[in-house]
Formats: structure tokens, C-alpha cells, sequence
């Protein structure tokens, strides 16, 4: 689904830009050039991006330390 019409930037190209390192707006405007045009998709835009945040932060895996003997 396109989020930023202006920029042709979709759900899917947040999703990249997160595993990528994107952590926030200011972050995707720059990589994705999202909210840059007119600022209509700023809302959406954030909401996708604090979702794929969400499922990157659920993502991560704790490994337990090992501790010596």
C-alpha cells in the first residue's frame, strides 16, 4: 500500500528502511524521502514506522550469558 504518494514510498519501503537502521521520521524522510512533498502521510507514515519498530523490537532475540564456573 502506498503510504506517500507524493514520493511513491510504501508500507513495504518502511519496513525496508527499519531493517536498515531507520529509527525515526526525521530518519525516513531523509532515506525514503516520505512526508518531504506535501505532509499529508506524515500520520500514516509514523504510525508504519512505530508498527514495524514494534515488530523489530519483538524480533530480537535474548541470548542467555554463559556464566564461568
Amino acid at each position: 500500500m502506498y503510504v506517500c504518494v507524493c514520493n511513491a514510498v510504501t508500507d513495504s519501503d518502511i519496513r525496508k528502511a527499519v531493517d536498515e537502521g531507520v529509527r525515526n521520521m526525521k530518519q525516513l524522510r531523509r532515506t525514503t524521502g516520505c512526508s518531504n512533498a506535501c505532509g499529508s502521510c506524515s500520520e500514516d507514515a509514523a504510525e508504519v514506522l512505530q508498527q514495524a519498530l514494534a515488530v523489530k523490537r519483538e524480533s530480537l532475540v535474548l541470548i542467555p550469558v554463559m556464566q564461568p564456573a
